[in-house]
């Protein structure tokens, strides 16, 4: 498409926006993209030379968010966090970010990581991975070198399931969700602490393993 001029950009915002309330108001599946391209003003024929249907609209949206998670949440990982404190600001400024889409939230989820679009999912994994990189890096004490490198994929992981227990979650402001962060990370922070013991970091490896075949 080339470099995007201010008009297009806008239209792209624009057609962004305009798909969100309507997912809102009536439900992923309920929204077509005629009545976005109608809803925004623009013929269907313009709304698909932005984005060829719901998903690539919502990929979007999903950069966007991993974006402002990066933006907002790199300065607060400043020196003398220790690991846990550092899990619970990364994992509470996402979900403090994806609470206004909880309304859609499994389509959203359902759609974002379906990993359909392999260019993406590669951007995608990327930034998240770069955010969890400086969880690791920021924390002090470091985590033992030996699984320091590995680590930040265990928590891209980590919060993976917590995003998708989030999109799930019916309680009064997602309050399960946030509790459990509360309990996960202090487990997390305890688990790499103790690997530099022989038993726990066998098990750890394990774990690793595991996450270098999903990843």
């Amino acid at each position: 498409m080339g470099k995007p001029t201010a008009k297009s950009a806008h239209t792209r915002q624009l057609l962004l926006d305009t798909a969100m309330g309507l997912f809102a108001t009536k439900g992923f599946a309920g929204t077509t993209m005629r009545s976005i391209a109608q809803e925004s003003g623009l013929s269907l024929g313009n709304a698909y030379y932005y984005f060829d249907s719901k998903d690539a609209i919502v990929h979007e949206l999903f950069r966007q968010l991993l974006e402002e998670h990066r933006t907002a949440t790199w300065p607060l990982l400043v020196p003398g966090n220790n690991l846990e404190m550092n899990l619970r600001i990364a994992l509470g400024k996402g979900l403090d970010i994806m609470t206004p889409f909880r309304e859609f939230g499994p389509a959203f989820i359902r759609t974002a990581f379906s990993g359909s679009n392999a260019e993406f999912g590669n951007v995608q994994r990327a930034m998240e991975l770069g955010l969890w990189r400086q969880v690791v890096t920021a924390s002090r004490p470091l985590p033992p070198l030996a699984i320091r490198t590995e680590l930040p994929q265990l928590l891209w992981l980590v919060q993976r399931g917590i995003l998708l227990f989030w999109a799930y979650d019916s309680s009064p402001g997602a309050a399960r969700s946030l509790r459990l962060i509360k309990n996960v990370a202090p487990v997390v922070a305890r688990l790499v602490v103790l690997s530099r013991m022989p038993v726990v970091r066998s098990i750890l490896d394990d774990v690793l393993s595991l996450v270098r075949t999903a990843t």
